[in-house]
């Protein structure tokens, strides 16, 4: 349809192009008679090529029906010639005597050519004998017989097997007569696939002898017979998946009686045993001492070098006889250095190999050896292993000091027998974190002193692990301990309060050590070291620092554990009497304690946590009243808030405690406002702390002076300004995200 709408328009912009004035009119008459003279040329095109291809389509179809005919033609004459060579004993009379005559032929000059060889083969072998023991002797000489000799040893083995194959209807006797006549030969070829052998296990030492030309002599014996295993095996798949009889016809049929060389394998497994041989060898001359066999291994990079050089070029690129030499070498490599690594070598041996296969990467990495013919990784890319082996006395002990240490100190944290001990500042402490300090740094001077950067890094790092173990340890105490005082508080220890806060002066203790620790080694090592240390280091320090607020938390859970009774009636009947006075006393009392014997930087801290915590646990109360008495919840909620930030101004400079106390007096004038003045106030609380739309809501529901419509009308102005204004929550979390909403139906499960 679009094509035919499509077409008067085109036609109408092909018309108007001839007709673009008044007088172009006159020019209608000729315009139509070269229109239709153009049609008539058209259809007669159109006329002639559909004859044309008319005409094709019957030739083509005339051409099919002969190819046909032919094709059933052929079919009847195969057949017909089939028939005819199905038995020539039919079509030729005398077939049968003919066929024998040939086969008595064939025997007889087989017998003959037999006999004749078996005379020729102890001269034969006498030349060949020679041969190979003149080659032999210089094994890494020219070997100028080595293509001779496996030519003419070919042809007698060719013999030896055809021979064989024929004598299998033979006399018992007549076999064991044959076996004696080619155990000479048999010899002769199991001494050449030795020499083959031995030429295999040194061509490195031919190429670097001057002689590559033995090299590719090898190789060309080794494609030659290749092809003829090749031909054996596939002529054997053959014969089996032939009919015996018409095997039989054939000659080559007796390639089953060849014995399969596979001299490629041979040659490759062969290189392969030399490498290790050669390693050994190393390993054996300087098997009491390491240190000088590492020194010595250089001949490594070198032989690597002149194989790429000189002995690829004597291969067939198929062989890929580079990465052959170089996994192998890696491998024998690594079985020696597995042999360094498990003899218990000194502390001295360790190191060397250490920096020994370090330097082994860089060299391999200049060599442009492909990383995936070096696998496994030497040591199985455990060669960290080799420093955590130097280390494992320094670390053993740490670790050993450690849970002693620890052992004592939870004892002493669970138990509570004793209050905490007072540091010099009067501050609750304990030994704990001075002894850790001093095994730590005990430990480290002593890996200083091997001056290896990596060695003294991997102390820092064993330090690190120890010292978050023990600050892991202390986290699950503190919150054990924690949970066995409010499940059951009549079976626990008193003294808490005072070892939670004895543990968390330890901590900034223990990170104020640390950080003395990462300045004094930052200036003694380089900085591929620094770095670790640092990040080492630094990860202890916020691992202290973290179970430090894990301490304040519990301190502040304390409390509010002891206030739960009051808290829980917050915004419920018992709230309008007034019971923020017994809540201020109770946090005023703990707070007595804190101050005395926390340190300041975290007293800070907690004052702060204090403040979120209560302000948290307020407005979760709000958000979750089931109705508000106003204005009586208005009035209460502003005296509240005025006596605990009174109260918390005695512990923050008021100024602090103005920003924290800011969402409260803004959610109080949301509560307080008249009904055309809630916008207001909404708005500007929802510039500072996002629209919270559902709190909002909320309270306006909770309040006893709006009824739903009102609250209706509210919330759909204050929903249209936020969508106007394309009001978001601010990027930054703020305390009103910490505020719970809970269901409509648990709301009311609580009026």
């Amino acid at each position: 349809m679009s094509a035919m709408t499509a077409a008067p328009v085109s036609a109408a912009q092909a018309i108007g192009e001839y007709l673009q004035s008044p007088d172009d009119l006159v020019k209608i008459s000729a315009f139509r008679k070269k229109l239709e003279k153009e049609k008539a040329s058209i259809d007669s095109r159109l006329k002639n090529g559909v004859k044309e291809q008319l005409q094709a389509t019957r030739e083509g179809l005339r051409r099919l029906l002969t190819t046909r005919d032919n094709v059933q033609s052929i079919k009847d004459e195969m057949i017909t010639i089939e028939k005819e060579c199905e038995d020539p004993q039919i079509k030729v009379a005398t077939f049968d005597q003919i066929s024998r005559v040939s086969m008595v032929h064939r025997n007889f000059e087989s017998t003959e050519e037999m006999v004749n060889n078996l005379l020729e083969m102890a001269a034969k072998l006498d030349d060949l004998e020679q041969m190979l023991a003149s080659d032999s002797q210089d094994i890494l000489g020219p070997a100028p017989n080595l293509l001779l000799i496996h030519y003419r040893l070919n042809q007698l083995e060719r013999f030896r097997n055809q021979t064989m194959h024929q004598a299998k209807k033979a006399s018992a006797s007549s076999r064991s007569t044959l076996v004696r006549w080619f155990e000479r030969l048999n010899n002769v070829i199991a001494a050449f696939d030795q020499y083959i052998a031995e030429l295999a296990q040194n061509i490195l030492k031919l190429v670097r002898a001057g002689h590559p030309e033995v090299v590719v002599k090898l190789i060309k014996i080794a494609e030659v017979e290749g092809r003829e295993d090749e031909k054996a095996v596939a002529l054997r798949f053959v014969k089996k998946a032939a009919k015996l009889d018409a095997a039989l016809k054939f000659k080559s049929m007796q390639a089953d009686s060849r014995v399969l060389k596979h001299y490629r394998s041979k040659i490759t497994k062969t290189i392969t045993e030399s490498i290790k041989t050669n390693f050994d060898e190393a390993y054996r001359r300087d098997e009491n001492d390491p240190e000088a066999f590492l020194e010595r291994l250089t001949w490594i990079y070198q032989d690597l070098i002149r194989i790429e050089e000189d002995v690829v070029p004597c291969f067939p690129a198929e062989y890929d006889i580079y990465s052959l030499y170089v996994r192998e070498y890696h491998k024998a490599l690594n079985t020696t250095v597995k042999k360094i690594a498990g003899s218990k070598p000194d502390a001295k041996v360790l190191l060397t190999l250490y920096e020994w296969l370090k330097e082994y990467k860089k060299n391999m990495k200049e060599l442009n050896i492909p990383p995936e013919l070096l696998e496994p990784p030497l040591l199985d890319g455990k060669e960290q292993s080799l420093i955590e082996d130097y280390l494992h006395v320094i670390i053993q002990k740490l670790d050993e000091w450690t849970m002693n240490l620890m052992k004592t100190e939870i004892s002493e944290f669970t138990k509570r027998e004793e209050p905490p001990e007072l540091d010099s500042d009067g501050m609750y402490g304990t030994q704990g974190a001075v002894i850790l300090f001093q095994m730590v740094n005990q430990q480290i001077d002593l890996a200083t002193e091997s001056g290896q950067g990596a060695i003294l890094t991997r102390v820092v790092s064993e330090s690190n692990r120890v010292m978050r173990g023990i600050q892991d340890q202390w986290a699950k105490v503190v919150e054990g301990e924690f949970k066995k005082q409010i499940e059951k508080p009549e079976e626990v220890a008193g003294g808490l309060v005072e070892y939670c806060i004895a543990l968390a002066n330890d901590q900034i203790k223990s990170a104020d050590y640390a950080e003395a620790l990462l300045a004094r080694l930052e200036p003694l090592v380089s900085e591929k070291y620094r770095v670790t240390i640092n990040e080492r280091l630094n990860d202890a320090i916020d691992g202290y620092l973290d179970v430090a607020k894990k301490c304040m938390q519990t301190l502040i859970d304390i409390i509010f554990n002891d206030l739960k009774p009051a808290t829980k009636n917050f915004f419920q009947p018992p709230w309008y009497d007034g019971i923020m006075r017994q809540i201020v006393e109770t946090m005023r009392d703990y707070m007595i304690d804190y101050q005395s014997y926390l340190n300041p930087s975290l007293l800070e801290l907690l004052v702060e946590d204090l403040v979120d915590a209560f302000l948290v646990t307020y407005l979760n109360g709000l958000a979750n009243s089931p109705k508000l008495k106003m204005p009586a919840a208005a009035e209460r909620m502003k005296e509240d808030i005025s006596e605990v930030y009174s109260f918390f101004c005695t512990l923050r400079p008021a100024k602090e405690m103005e920003q924290h106390f800011e969402v409260a007096e803004m959610i109080q004038g949301m509560l307080e406002a008249s009904q055309d003045m809630v916008f207001l106030s909404f708005w500007s609380f929802a510039k500072v702390y996002g629209p919270n739309i559902a709190f909002v809501e909320g309270l306006m529901k909770a309040r006893s002076d709006f009824d739903r419509s009102a609250v209706n009308d509210v919330m759909e102005s204050i929903r249209r300004k936020v969508k106007d204004e394309g009001l978001k929550d601010p990027q930054e979390a703020t305390i009103m995200k910490k505020v719970a909403l809970q269901s409509t139906f648990s709301r009311f499960l609580r009026t």
